[in-house]
Parts: C-alpha cells; sequence; structure tokens
C-alpha cells in the first residue's frame, strides 16, 4: 500500500509539472486550433492502444510498464533538445498539448490497472481511497513546483525534473512485490485453479507475459455487458463534466468581469475541491464503501448530478443565487468524483481476467474517455446553436444523470456478484483441501 502510494505520488508530480507548460504551449499553438487539438489527442489515443496491447502481448507486467514509462521519459528528454534548438514553438507547442493529454490518461490507467492486479476486490475497497491521497499531494507538489521554480529555472529545465520524477515511479513498480508471492491462503489450491479463480499462483508464471490478442481491448469491451457498462458510466460522466466546464465559462464571465478577479475564484474553487478530496480519500473512502456497499457509492455522484442540475436550472431562472449554486455544485461534484467515484470505479476492474485489467480498461479510460469528450464538445455547441441556455442544457442533463446513476448502481451490484462467485470459488476448493491437511 505504501509503495502504491509513493508510486501514485511521483506519477502525479510528474504530470503535474508538466500541466502548466502544456496549457501555456497550447495559447503559443492558438486557441481556435483546440477543436483540431482535441481531435489531434482523440487520433492519438485510437493509433497508441495497439500498440501498448503489443507491449502487453509480449512483455511481463513490470516489464511493459517500464518500457511505457520510459519511452515517455525519453519524450521529455526529446522535447527538451527540441527547445533548445529552437524549433517552431508553435508547431511544438502543438504537438506537446497532444503528447502530455496521451500520456496523462496512460500513465494513470496504467497503474490504477496495476492495483487492480496486485489487489483483491476487498482489499481495493479498503485501500484505494488511501492510495489515491498519493496521487492528490503529488498533483499539489507538481503544481507547486512549477509555480515556484518556472521562473527561476526556466519552463524547458523542468521537462528534466519531470523525466526524473518518472523514472523514480519506475524504480517503484520495479521494487513491487511478485504477485505469486501474495498466494497465501491459497496456496493449496491447484495453479491451474488458484490462476483461474483469482490470477495468482506460481510466481514464475505470473512473472510472465499476459499474452492474447492485439485487438482485445476493443473487442473485449464490445462483448461484454459489464465492460460496456464501465465505458459508458465514465462517458456520462464526462458528459456531465462538459456541461459543467461551458457553464463555469458563462457563470464566472458574468460574475467577474477583470481575468485577475475570475482567475482567483477559479482558484478557490480548486483549492476546495482538492482540500475535500484529500479529507474524504484520508477519512471516508474506505468506510463509505464498506457501509454502504460499491453500488451506493457509485450512485453518489451521479445523485449530486441531478440535484445539481436541478438547482442550477432553477438558479438560472431566478429561483436560487446562480453564482452560489454554481460554486457549490462545482466543488462537491468534483470533490465526490475524486474521493469517492474514482476509487469504486477502480474496484470495478479488480474482477475482471488480467488481460482486460491492462488492455480493456487502457482503452476505456483512454480513448473511450476522450471520445466522451468530443462527443460532449460537440453536444452542447449543437445544444446552443439551437438557442438552448443555461437552464434548458441543465435540465436535458438532469435525465442524463440519471443514467449515469442507474449504471452506476448496476455496476456496482455486477461488481459484488462477480467477487462473491470468485471468492465462493477459493473457498469451495479450500475446504476439502484444508480437511485433508
Amino acid at each position: 500500500m505504501l509503495l502504491a502510494c509513493a508510486y501514485f505520488f511521483f506519477l502525479m508530480s510528474s504530470y503535474f509539472i508538466l500541466r502548466p507548460i502544456r496549457d501555456s504551449m497550447a495559447v503559443a499553438a492558438g486557441v481556435r486550433n483546440l477543436p483540431y487539438l482535441f481531435l489531434g489527442t482523440l487520433t492519438a489515443m485510437l493509433v497508441c492502444n495497439p500498440i501498448f496491447s503489443a507491449l502487453v502481448v509480449r512483455f511481463p507486467v513490470k516489464r511493459f510498464i517500464g518500457i511505457t514509462y520510459q519511452f515517455f521519459a525519453v519524450n521529455l528528454v526529446l522535447f527538451y533538445v527540441a527547445a533548445r534548438l529552437g524549433t517552431n514553438e508553435m508547431w511544438t507547442g502543438r504537438v506537446f498539448f497532444v503528447w502530455t493529454s496521451v500520456f496523462n490518461l496512460f500513465v494513470v490507467s496504467i497503474f490504477w490497472a496495476l492495483m487492480a492486479d496486485t489487489f483483491r476486490s476487498e482489499q481495493a475497497k479498503r485501500l484505494f481511497g488511501f492510495i489515491g491521497v498519493g496521487g492528490t499531494l503529488g498533483s499539489i507538489v507538481g503544481s507547486a513546483t512549477t509555480a515556484l521554480l518556472a521562473r527561476s529555472l526556466g519552463p524547458v529545465n523542468l521537462l528534466l525534473v519531470s523525466a526524473a520524477l518518472l523514472e523514480i515511479a519506475v524504480v517503484i513498480v520495479a521494487l513491487f512485490p511478485a504477485r505469486g508471492a501474495r498466494a497465501g491462503a491459497v496456496a493449496v489450491l491447484s495453479d491451474a485453479d488458484a490462476h483461474a479463480v483469482l490470477g495468482i499462483g506460481d510466481p514464475a508464471r505470473q512473472e510472465a507475459a499476459i499474452g492474447g490478442g492485439l485487438w482485445a481491448g476493443i473487442s473485449h469491451v464490445s462483448r461484454s455487458p459489464y465492460l460496456a457498462g464501465i465505458a459508458g458510466f465514465l462517458v456520462l460522466y464526462t458528459l456531465g463534466s462538459t456541461v459543467i466546464y461551458f457553464q463555469q465559462t458563462d457563470i464566472i464571465g458574468r460574475f467577474y468581469a477583470a481575468r485577475a478577479a475570475r482567475t482567483e475564484i477559479l482558484a478557490s474553487m480548486e483549492f476546495a475541491a482538492q482540500s475535500l478530496t484529500v479529507l474524504t480519500q484520508i477519512f471516508l473512502t474506505g468506510r463509505v464503501i464498506r457501509w454502504i456497499g460499491l453500488a451506493a457509492t457509485l450512485a453518489l455522484m451521479p445523485a449530486l448530478s441531478v440535484i445539481g442540475f436541478a438547482a442550477l436550472g432553477a438558479s438560472a431562472l431566478g429561483a436560487l443565487p446562480l453564482l452560489a449554486t454554481f460554486v457549490v455544485f462545482s466543488v462537491a461534484r468534483r470533490g465526490t468524483n475524486f474521493g469517492l467515484t474514482n476509487p469504486s470505479m477502480e474496484v470495478l476492474f479488480t474482477v475482471v481476467s488480467r488481460e482486460d485489467k491492462y488492455k480493456a480498461k487502457s482503452f476505456i479510460e483512454t480513448f473511450v474517455y476522450r471520445a466522451g469528450d468530443q462527443i460532449a464538445a460537440w453536444a452542447y455547441a449543437g445544444l446552443a446553436a439551437l438557442g438552448l441556455g443555461l437552464a434548458g442544457i441543465a435540465w436535458l442533463a438532469m435525465p442524463m444523470s440519471g443514467i449515469f446513476l442507474a449504471i452506476g448502481v448496476w455496476l456496482g451490484r455486477r461488481q459484488a456478484e462477480m467477487a462473491a462467485r470468485g471468492e465462493g470459488a477459493v473457498a469451495d476448493r479450500l475446504a476439502p483441501s484444508q480437511g485433508r491437511v
């Protein structure tokens, strides 16, 4: 658990050093080109997924994780060299924007895939919230590092700092105990039974390549209702988040004309959301999942979205104070998402096959996630073009959030059934063996 927390800390520190640099380069690329950059990111995700799957097919887990991270670290060195050589700033900014967007989703998805592959379902429910604290603290440290050193050290040199932090994460991955070392209570099972039920067994076998098909991530999602449900849940989340993002631009712009004032209120909202996230992860996540169950925990943020969008619609018509309603809803939704929903979603992957933990999960959390962003942006623009204002779009987001809630409840119940079936199979196989011992 402590290794996982440290791993996530260095990973997110590395990314959040890059995030402000990416945003500044995006400005150099031109705001009008942002839709094309989003499309370029989506295309890059589609290209990178089969390449990553090829690594999963060929190499053991720790090896392909190390290869992936070191590939990104080498890219950072190349961006550093390109900046030092004075290459075209506009094109460098465009490429870096797309690259960073791919980097962020892939490295985080791989991290949680390893966590789902390392911890059993009940362990994940108890520990994933605390492990998430490492990432939250890493994001704070990474952002603060860039803010403090950008002028004195220079943004270009910070690329090397980010690469060094990523290499530390690679070292921590190498220190992770072999999965076979966790066999413990199921050591009396045959290797075939243990592998079939929990995916554990002989250490040498567990360190072998996962294998499978190159396009298994896509094909398994299309054939599995459970994996497709996770993909749908993520898309509905991105749709709601995009609505809130566009409404934020509108509402904050109405109340704060000065750029400094807008920056101040947005920074205050970010601080409140991060503070709520840390407190939730430390004190509540594991307890809430155990107290009310995974299904109810997954339903919390969608339920909050239904209430929040209803309140936004009412406030847009003058029934409630608009700015206060939006700020409370936005902070509460983000804090609930990072503190409860994200760790709960990662628990969903603890009951799928090892191949799906790396291939299907990566496809869902990279390409499907970015596709949801793209669909949401187009949909919002279309609704605005039809003349729907803030209230109308908020009302439409309510039934969407209701579907979001229903899928979350179904996924939570399905995960419990799959986990119980696997643990029950272990118990059935252990009983006669223990009797013989």
